[in-house]
């Protein structure tokens, strides 16, 4: 029987998050070259996870996703990364990170969350009750990113 839950990051799991966080975002079609673009943006460095909130995902003992945030402040939040490995997109395990986030959120009396989505992700988050309110031109050309926000109170 499979055995799943979700616990913090250690600074040590950020090859880990860097391979999940890469190999995830490749699930979107992106080239190699695109890829190799946002070398910096897919990097987990063990600094990030020590100064911002960092939950693995683990089945069986092996880190297959996980999900970070910032907390901006007077109840305010930024989902910062939520990643799979491509071969466990698409069977929930994205739902449980995000149900588990939104879960922190409340108990940390959060007013509201903001995130930046993919565009192919953006349906994701909307089924959580995100809403887009406005785009970012990404650095591909004629691409852009949906901000989306969810509002607590």
């Amino acid at each position: 029987m499979e055995t799943i839950n979700i616990r913090r990051a250690l600074p040590s799991d950020h090859s880990v998050l860097t391979e999940i966080t890469k190999n995830g975002k490749a699930f979107w079609g992106y080239s190699v070259e695109q890829l190799k673009t946002w070398e910096t943006e897919l990097t987990i460095t063990s600094k990030y996870i020590s100064e911002n909130e960092t939950y693995n995902l683990v089945l069986d003992n092996e880190i297959i996703g996980y999900y970070a945030y910032i907390q901006l402040g007077d109840g305010h939040l930024e989902l910062d990364h939520l990643f799979l490995f491509q071969k466990f997109i698409g069977k929930g395990f994205g739902q449980l990170l995000l149900t588990d986030f939104l879960r922190k959120a409340k108990d940390l009396n959060t007013i509201d969350i903001i995130l930046e989505a993919d565009p192919n992700a953006e349906l994701f988050y909307k089924k959580f009750g995100f809403v887009t309110y406005n785009q970012r031109e990404s650095s591909i050309k004629e691409r852009f990113l949906p901000l989306m926000k969810l509002d607590f109170k």
